[in-house]
Parts: C-alpha cells; structure tokens; sequence
C-alpha cells in the first residue's frame, strides 16, 4: 500500500489517526448527549454542534495562518494535540445538570468545545498540509530522473490522501461504540438498561412534574417500567434526575479515552517529526531571482489556481451541509426511526467509516486500473461525480421515507410508544444509505484535499489547507436547517431538499471542469 509513496506518510496517518479517533468519539454521541444531558431541543443541540463543528474548520485558518507565518508547523501540531487534550478533560467531568447550575455547566461545555475546536485548527490543516509537502518533495525528486519519473510521482498524491484518509477512518470505525458502551455498562452497573427516548421524557417530567400531558405520562411510566425490568419506583422524580445522571456519566468517561487518544497521538508525532519535511525552510532554501516577465508569468499563474482553489471550495461547501447530517438529522433519525433495541443511534456512524476502510482499496484499484489503461479521471471530473452519489443517498432515503409515509419527527415522537414501533424501519436502511454517501466522500473528501496540495502556493500551503476546512465550516454553518426541516416537514421533504442541493452543485462543477483542467495540469 505504501510502496512508492514517501516514507513519513505512514507516522502522519498514525498520528491523524488517534487524533480522530479520541475526536470522534465524542462526535458521534454531542447532538445526542447535549439533549439528554440539559434536556436541550434537537434545534439547540444542532445548533451548538453546527458553531462547534464550524469553529473547528474556521478555525483551521488561524492554525494554518500561525504555521505559515512561525514557518514551526510541527510546533503548532503538537500544541494544538496538547489544547485539545485539555479540552477533553473538562468535558469529561461529570456534573448532574440541574435548574441551579445550568446558568455556568452548559457555558463550561461549550468552552470546552471552543477549545477542543482551536486545538483541531492548530493540528488538522497542517499535518496536511506536511503531507501535501511531502508529495511536492516526491515529485521535485523524480523530476530530476527524467519524465516518466515524474508522471509515476505525480500519480501518487491522490492515492496517498485515500490513504491518508483510511487511517482517520480506522479511528473513526472503532471511536463510536466507546461512550455507547461505556453508558451501557454503568446503566447495567446500577441494575438500569439503556432507552433513547427516555432522557428527553425525563427532562420533560421533571420541568413540568403533575402538569405532564397524560400520553406523554403513559410514555414515560411505560419507558421507566422497561428500563428498571418493571421494578416499582416511588418518586418518579427522584427517579428521573436519577438515571439522567447514570445516564450521562458513562459518556462522560468515555471522554477520558479522548484524553488518552490525544495523548498517544502527541507521543507519536514527537517520535516521528525528524522524518517530515519542514515546509518553510524548505522555500527558503528554494528561493531565487526572477526576471520580471517570469515573476508577472508566476503571480498570472498563481492567481488563476486560487481561483480554482476557491471555485471548488464553494462547492464543498454544499457536499459537507448534506454529508455532516450524518451527526445531526440523519443521526436524529436513527435514533428516531430505526430499530435501535440493540444497537445505540450514535454506533450506526461506524458504518460510514467502516465502508471507507473496506470501499477505499476498491476505488484505489479503479482509478489505477483506468490510469494504466490511459483513461485518467481528473480530480474535478471525480469530485463531481461524488456530489451525483452523495444525490442518490438521499433520493434512496427519501423514496423510502415517501413509501413508508413517516410524518414530521415532530408528529412522529407524539405518537403512542406502540404506534410508532409499528413503524420503525430496519437497520438495513442505515446501511444502504451510508454505503452511497461514503463513496461519495471517497470521491470529494481525500480527492479534496489532494487539489487543494497541487494548487496551493508553497509558502501558503497551511493556509489554504485551512482554507479547504474553512469551506467545510460554512458548510457546518448551515447543519442546523437539517433537524429544522426533519422536526417540521413530512421526512421525506427533508431529505429531497439535500438531494436537490446535491444534484445542484454536481450541474455547477460539471460546468467548470473543462476550465479546473487546464488550470492544474
């Protein structure tokens, strides 16, 4: 897998790869765990998700920016492991919520994330952007042995981003099941089983007490009596401020992981950093006098590949408002929707990264396969493509919610507990879903990042790796109108909104690759 690519992408993957496993699995369970934790609605959890998940991108700039301008890019890396670190340990401190101290423990938490967020723009941009440098080195080395060479090193950096990108996507395949787990297991500690619904009826019962609608008091006596085994509880809120607390501990601990998985990764880097090129010194050691029609020929140069750069950046910017839902509204229906009796809503996010493991090595083998036959798909071309998958996971997913007639989120969780059982669906649905939008990911997300290294400026190469995660910020941005949409319209409609910007943004790249062609040859 590694022959003919340069020998640090190996330490560089490893070291991503326990930074995004620590990251992902508290991932997978925030939206999730800020409503079962303050009793938040689905709209305000998305929302603190979408400005955290949006802070960390935007906040890639400023990492890349302070890289590019201390030219210490392995200094920043280390001190952003380091910030995250810290940013872990106060999220994994475990405090019960209550009316009285609320007011600070959700401002903590959301300071935890901002930091959390400011130690992923330190690292995330420019340990990519190293080995963007490490290919550029790669393809200078051959360039000296001859034209082959070169074309043989030139074909080597978008395989070396896949995989760079399957090791984020081991620590992501095995980081969800961490805090699922964890909370199981201290619920079963305290003689307690796991429900999805319960928190929020809990949260609901003990702001309302005696003035909860009869239903919904059915719902939640019903609820109780499955998760304590039909033990009888005489204060039912005693009971509720209870398991809220069992609850949300376990998730809590499993933050300490996230420490250790930063941690682990720090120790990796430091071991490895004497292998990787130093961007800066090495543009340094580069620089020599130009004429001035060479100099005026260079900045014509320059400025039509960050026009490039950022025509496929507004771009991205649609596929990761439709592809992060994975975190929002589609882990929203997940919880909601499908049979989750043994397996936690948050776990189903494993299927992403798991298929870009299994998928990655298949895709590999077609592009090399087409390469040897002289059919090259050039990297606008496939991105493309990937927005026209990442259409068909959603016209999947909203035909199939069109058939089975599901109503709003909204109307669906004031349903009786035994009418909506009647119509949940299988976990097949999540499979099939997620199978399309990975390869739509393997097809934008690595393809992605390797664009943005051939047409970054070498001495700007943090910055507009920052600049890539910057897109997917605003993308972030928009997460919210997701849950909005799910909790409001039938589901079906939510979904053919993401299908309809999906199909829109593949149209608008269609229409620019001849142009993006000529522009990176």
């Amino acid at each position: 897998m590694f022959k003919g690519h340069p020998k640090g992408l190996l330490a560089a993957a490893l070291s991503n790869m326990g930074e995004r496993f620590g990251y992902y699995i508290m991932n997978a369970v925030l939206v999730l765990f800020l409503c079962s934790k303050f009793g938040l609605s689905e709209e305000k959890s998305t929302l603190i998700y979408s400005f955290f998940y949006a802070g960390i991108y935007v906040l890639a700039l400023v990492g890349g920016w302070i890289a590019d301008k201390t030219q210490n890019y392995k200094g920043t890396i280390m001190t952003g492991l380091t910030v995250m670190a810290l940013g872990y340990v106060i999220l994994s401190i475990p405090i019960l919520s209550t009316s009285q101290n609320v007011g600070w423990l959700l401002p903590l938490t959301c300071a935890a994330l901002f930091i959390i967020a400011f130690g992923n723009g330190l690292f995330k941009g420019n340990l990519q952007a190293i080995v963007g440098q490490m290919y550029d080195n790669l393809e200078a080395d051959a360039a000296k042995k001859g034209e082959k060479e070169l074309l043989i090193a030139k074909s080597k950096r978008d395989s070396g981003f896949q995989i760079f990108y399957v090791f984020i996507n081991i620590g992501g395949v095995l980081a969800p099941f961490i805090a699922p787990l964890l909370r199981s297991w201290w619920l079963k500690v305290h003689a307690l089983t796991y429900n999805a619904q319960l928190p929020a009826l809990c949260h609901e019962y003990i702001e309302k007490g005696g003035d909860l609608a009869a239903e919904q008091m059915a719902n939640l006596q019903q609820l109780v009596d499955q998760v304590t085994g039909g033990a009888a509880v005489g204060d039912m809120a005693e009971f509720c401020n209870r398991y809220l607390q069992i609850f949300n501990e376990g998730i809590h601990y499993s933050f300490i992981a996230s420490v250790a998985a930063m941690l682990i990764s720090l120790v990796i880097f430091i071991a490895t950093k004497r292998i990787f090129p130093a961007p800066g010194k090495k543009v340094a050691a580069a620089s020599v006098d130009y004429t001035p029609e060479e100099r005026k020929a260079a900045a014509t140069e320059i400025k039509q590949r960050m026009y490039a750069l950022f025509a496929v950046l507004a771009i991205a910017v649609f596929f990761w408002f439709a592809f992060h839902q994975n975190g929002t509204s589609l882990s929203l229906f997940a919880r909601d929707f499908v049979n989750s009796s043994s397996v936690a809503p948050e776990v189903w996010q494993a299927i992403n990264p798991f298929f870009v493991i299994v998928l990655t090595p298949v895709i590999m083998w077609i592009f090399g396969s087409m390469a040897a036959r002289g059919k090259v798909i050039s990297t606008p071309r496939k991105i493309a493509i990937g927005m026209a998958i990442a259409g068909t996971a959603y016209l999947f997913l909203a035909a199939y919610s069109y058939v089975m007639g599901y109503p709003s989120a909204e109307a669906f969780r004031a349903m009786p507990v035994d009418a909506r059982a009647a119509m949940i669906s299988g976990p097949w649905v999540l499979i099939v879903l997620y199978f399309f939008l990975t390869v739509a990911e393997l097809f934008i997300s690595p393809l992605g990042l390797s664009f943005v290294s051939k047409v970054a400026p070498k001495h700007l190469q943090g910055l507009c790796q920052g600049l890539w995660l910057g897109a997917t910020a605003v993308g972030n941005l928009m997460l919210w109108v997701g849950p909005l949409m799910y909790n409001k319209f039938p589901i079906w409609q939510c979904w053919s909104v993401f299908l309809l910007v999906c199909l829109t943004s593949m149209g608008i790249m269609l229409g620019m690759v001849k142009w993006l062609e000529r522009v990176t040859k």
